[in-house]
């Protein structure tokens, strides 16, 4: 069915390149778009003269199309028949000519700079008309002329939801992001885009790169991103961009570029207080400011939530400052984001576990701390009127400590003492531990991982756009170097298991067996890249684009305990990777495209420090053998229109794209689960396709915004594999080849990839009752996913949702606005995220008995587990209200 329906897509796209559209449509600008306000009887509208600033002598090259609005409100460059009104009526007036005559009375050779900000104002970052071709500014063409997909959200979009989580933004508005959650903590969820991932969680193989002004985000040691480091009210627009070898390594699936807000493109003052469900309080502000060529910039949040689920807290402090010089030649920053988060990452229960109560939780303490502060700079000189120099050099230090309670399925060696998979349970001293400690209680262990990275490096480029041959034509070569060094341990010790499934220690520290024994490690990474695109145009309608770029990564592993010599070795990895693509204006406002582009991604050090299949690592770890692995090497074809049609008249706009994509993964990377609780290993996985489908429509009136969009992905394995599966309930499991004790599935080709939806439906709408208040709501819909662990779709696969969120807001005053939000406003009750657990393990330690120490007893609870499924459970119903004020 997958098959037919792609293959009908393909026709289609093809038929309507051929025939082209019956009416005339203007050029996408980028993604969302969110309505302007009415304007309310007699009086002035949203843009008029007294709003409606004078953008800068020399506009920023991050924010190319920058249009002023009060704080806080909606991009009002979406309105655009608003702007003929105000300039016939600044026709009308005489003042402005009076005002012209001034200036001879100073002639001040100050050309270059600034023109004073207005007071109090904010300019906000349009809907980008341009996109940038490479991490770094100063690489921006016309969206028209990029041969990939694109979407894109701003500022406006993330105050439009109230959301504090710019993933959750991301998922609404981008038809091929769903949000993933595996910790069970709203600030710790995974942003999957075309069934690649970007994820904090250690073990999960990322697939797309992130950059915040330019810099790489991905942590060195897993290459996660850390999404609530990101201070919501700090965002300027995030552009999602299909695969761009030009990003570098990871972008194998695409690349999220994300430009924070300056003292450029916001002025003024905005401070919003909060509070509701589950003891949500929390603060945030933001403060920019010009005078002349310099500006600054300083947001915060501070949030604090005791979590809808058991020990699920929230502790969110983070922070972002910009202090910047701009004249007509030169552009230069100096920013700093800072973060100290914890949070509970409860992670999946029980199907049986959650019957009994939605909220609980299965083992716990599991716990994150989160430290990070990042200096960067960067900037760009005008050398002459077609070259521009640019680039971005940063520091960054990332400190975690991870605490993760587990079951431990221990048993008596026959002598009195414990064992674990048959070999002896030992302290930190290597003395043996008996079968008699914790007074016969259920035993875990406390796993603390922790990691200490510090990373510096930067990238330097040069845009030249001079004509070639008499036709447009831009150039762009740069280069980069990331550098990263990892301080990482790990280590466990003996715990009881009580109530809740709480593991309580015992204070005895564990060395063995070996997939439990402390680890030491420290490893240093090393990525070079070497860069170019040239976009021409071969007349007014053709532009082609080519590029590429040279990665090279190395990746040395030390052991620091001496224990464990096997870990030790440098890893080398390089390849060219190529891109083509070509643009072409069928009917004005009509735009097809297409592209062929190649990735690559190194495994990272974490990856490395944990393949042998034979020395399972605690999940968070990573640290035990090393047989190499290979990089992922990416192909993507894609092809799609995109559109818009505006009328002037009814003040009626809609916008509109289609696109169809193919990606394979030759020797993609996945993670395995280990027959020991809590522990896995990473291995090559042959081949993987991801294809699909993605359109969007959004249309807009001076009262009304409504927006649509769908993606349709085929995740499917493209090679046949024998992969471990110990907790799989199905009947048709094997013994595994290489161990008969252990069981094992068989994957064919076709099967498909576990956590990927293949549908995927968000709609919404935001509608103005009067000039001060709108309402709004949103839908966000998934079809179902397979459970991981049954990649060889043995069983049936987790159920998909739909959910609905309201929003509104009231102007009392100009700079005085009250609002609500309602999350999950029907309270349904869904997992995000599934996967199987050991059942006899969990029935041990919920009846609080051991079998081999007679006439123990000590009852913690009464369930008999006989499902193996465990989910993440959706949040339930949720509503908050505050108050933002503007100045």
């Amino acid at each position: 069915m997958a098959g037919r329906i792609l293959a009908a897509a393909w026709g289609l796209t093809l038929a309507f390149a051929v025939v082209g559209p019956a009416s005339a449509l203007a050029q996408e600008s980028g993604g969302a778009t969110t309505a302007q306000p009415p304007a309310a009887p007699n009086a002035p509208s949203p843009n008029t003269p007294s709003e409606q600033t004078a953008p800068t002598q020399a506009p920023s090259t991050e924010t190319p199309n920058q249009q002023s609005t009060t704080p806080g409100t909606e991009n009002p460059s979406t309105v655009l028949p608003e702007v003929q009104v105000i300039q016939q009526q600044q026709k009308a007036k005489p003042k402005p000519v009076k005002q012209a005559v001034k200036p001879k009375k100073a002639p001040t050779p100050v050309a270059a700079a600034p023109a004073p900000p207005p007071s109090p104002a904010a300019i906000e970052a349009a809907q980008p008309s341009e996109i940038k071709m490479s991490p770094v500014a100063g690489s921006e063409i016309p969206l028209a002329k990029v041969p990939i997909g694109v979407s894109s959200v701003t500022a406006a979009d993330v105050q439009r939801t109230g959301d504090v989580t710019v993933q959750n933004v991301l998922e609404t508005r981008v038809p091929g992001i769903i949000v993933n959650d595996m910790q069970g903590n709203e600030f710790q969820t995974e942003v999957q885009y075309r069934g690649f991932s970007s994820s904090p969680v250690n073990g999960v193989p990322q697939g797309l790169a992130v950059y915040q002004n330019g810099v790489r985000i991905n942590e060195a040691f897993g290459d996660i991103v850390n999404w609530d480091f990101l201070p919501s009210n700090a965002i300027s627009n995030m552009t999602v961009m299909s695969s761009n070898p030009v990003f570098g390594l990871n972008a194998i699936g695409g690349a999220i570029s994300i430009d924070m807000r300056d003292g450029f493109n916001f002025h003024g003052a905005e401070f919003d207080v909060r509070g509701g469900s589950f003891g949500r309080i929390q603060g945030s502000g933001a403060i920019g400011a010009q005078s002349g060529n310099w500006a600054m910039f300083i947001a915060a949040e501070d949030i604090n939530d005791d979590g809808w689920r058991q020990f699920s807290p929230a502790e969110i402090h983070r922070m972002y400052a910009d202090l910047g010089f701009k004249n007509r030649d030169a552009e230069f920053h100096v920013n700093f984001t800072g973060a100290d988060n914890f949070v509970g990452a409860v992670t999946a229960a029980p199907v049986q576990l959650l019957d009994e109560g939605w909220n609980r939780v299965y083992t716990n303490p599991q716990t994150t701390q989160n430290d990070m502060e990042m200096v960067s700079i960067n900037g760009s000189v005008k050398a002459t009127n077609t070259l521009t120099f640019s680039g971005v050099t940063y520091y960054r230090h990332f400190q975690q400590a991870h605490l993760d309670g587990n079951i431990l399925e221990v048993e008596d060696c026959g002598d009195g003492n414990l064992c674990l998979d048959g070999d002896p349970l030992t302290t930190s001293g290597g003395a043996e531990i008996p079968s008699s400690v914790g007074g016969g209680a259920p035993l875990g262990s406390l796993d603390r991982i922790s990691q200490n990275t510090d990373s510096f490096g930067g990238s330097l480029q040069a845009v030249e756009r001079a004509k070639l041959f008499d036709h447009n034509n831009q150039f762009l070569l740069g280069g980069s170097i990331d550098h990263g060094h990892v301080i990482y341990g790990a280590n466990s010790a003996l715990g009881a298991i009580g109530p809740n499934f709480t593991i309580s220690p015992l204070g005895i520290p564990l060395t063995g067996p070996a997939d439990i024994s402390p680890r030491s490690l420290t490893t240093t990474n090393d990525y070079y890249g070497l860069y170019f695109t040239d976009t021409f145009d071969v007349n007014d309608r053709l532009s082609l684009t080519v590029g590429g770029r040279y990665n090279f990564a190395r990746v040395t592993l030390e052991d620091k305990t001496g224990e464990d010599p096997f870990l030790n070795g440098s890893h080398t990895y390089q390849r060219f990777n190529p891109m083509g693509g070509a643009t072409y204006e069928l009917a004005k406002g009509l735009t097809f495209y297409t592209s062929y582009a190649e990735a690559n991604r190194a495994p990272t050090p974490a990856e490395l420090a944990c393949a042998d299949p034979d020395n399972p690592c605690i999940i968070e770890s990573f640290l035990t053998g090393d047989p190499p692995l290979k990089q992922v090497v990416s192909r993507t074809g894609e092809v799609g229109f995109r559109g818009e049609s505006l009328n002037a008249l009814t003040n009626e706009k809609i916008n509109w794209s289609f696109g169809l994509f193919r990606t394979l993964n030759q020797d993609d990377i996945i993670s395995v689960a280990s027959p020991t609780s809590g522990r896995g290993f990473f291995q090559n996985a042959g081949d993987t396709l991801r294809q699909g489908i993605e359109a969007s429509i959004s249309y807009q009136t001076q009262r009304l915004f409504l927006y649509a969009n769908y993606a349709f992905i085929d995740p499917t394995f493209q090679s046949s594999l024998e992969l471990a599966s110990p907790n799989n309930p199905s009947p048709d499991v094997v013994p595994c080849a290489g161990d008969p004790t252990e069981k094992c599935i068989n994957v064919r080709p076709g099967d498909r990839l576990p956590g990927v939806p293949r549908h995927r439906f968000k709609a919404g709408f935001d509608y103005w009752l009067t000039p001060k208040w709108k309402f709004g709501s949103d839908l966000i819909a998934s079809s179902d996913q397979v459970f991981f662990g049954d990649e060889a779709n043995l069983n049936k696969p987790l159920a998909g949702y739909a959910q609905v969120n309201l929003h509104t807001s009231y102007d009392i005053t100009d700079h005085i606005q009250i609002y609500g939000l309602i999350n999950n406003l029907f309270d349904n009750r869904y997992g995000t995220f599934g996967n199987y657990f050991n059942t006899a393990e969990g029935t041990e330690a919920s009846l609080g008995t051991i079998d081999f120490i007679e006439g123990t007893e000590a009852s913690l609870g009464t369930i008999d587990f006989t499902d193996a499924r465990t989910i993440v459970p959706s949040m339930p119903f949720a509503a908050y209200g505050g108050m933002k004020f503007k100045f």
